[in-house]
């Protein structure tokens, strides 16, 4: 399938923030991802996943979370990849950023989030009910939203590893304050970073059909 590739700069209050646009031909929605605590836009467990949704005709924007002197501080005292409220504000930046694009204006969002990137990503999703359509989060600390899950108004997955028992146990708590539909997907035999042979993919394929159910679109 042709894809327009580009890389971007987000302009969001008083930060830019970088990013990767990979729109298909004729794109059915985009998916932006929110990545995991003390990782990047060059995450290759979140690449693998949006090379899947592409292939689904799905558009992605991977970004940054942190700029660059954030990420020197964030190295050092671990901070800011745990500042929830500060990455939602940024995954909704996102999406407005997503909405004021000419070539994605148009088109549904979804959220993908990863570790504490799945708290930014709900944030985000209960602050633009009107634009963010479905939520996927894998491996994810969705608890970590807070009181702000009950606001989620986008029908949620949790996609997590049946090795990774402490994160599944957080997700079920989750699921149980989540006021929006939402399914629990438990991928047997995987750990907290979906390394085992096949586990990924079984991760990345749940995501798809998802973001593509959801009226046919995220």
């Amino acid at each position: 399938m042709a894809r327009a590739a580009e890389a971007v700069s987000l302009t969001l209050g008083e930060v830019t923030l970088d990013g990767d646009l990979v729109l298909p031909r004729d794109a059915r929605g985009v998916v932006a991802f929110a990545h995991g605590s003390g990782s990047s836009r060059h995450s290759p467990r979140n690449r693998a996943v949006a090379g899947v949704l592409q292939e689904a005709g799905l558009g992605t924007l991977l970004m940054d979370l942190l700029t660059a002197a954030e990420e020197r501080v964030d190295m050092v005292t671990a901070e800011l990849r745990f500042d929830v409220p500060l990455l939602g504000r940024r995954v909704s930046g996102a999406v407005d950023w997503l909405r004021d694009r000419p070539d994605t204006g148009g088109l549904p969002v979804g959220l993908f989030g990863a570790s504490t990137g799945a708290a930014a990503a709900l944030v985000a999703a209960a602050a633009r009910p009107e634009r963010v359509r479905a939520v996927v989060s894998r491996g994810g600390r969705p608890d970590l939203a807070g009181a702000v899950l009950a606001d989620v108004r986008a029908p949620v997955l949790l996609v997590v590893g049946g090795h990774d028992q402490e994160v599944l146990r957080l997700n079920e708590e989750a699921a149980r304050r989540l006021t929006a539909p939402c399914a629990l997907r438990v991928i047997p035999g995987a750990t907290h970073l979906f390394e085992e042979p096949g586990t990924l993919e079984q991760a990345a394929d749940a995501a798809r059909e998802w973001f593509l159910r959801m009226g046919g679109q995220p």
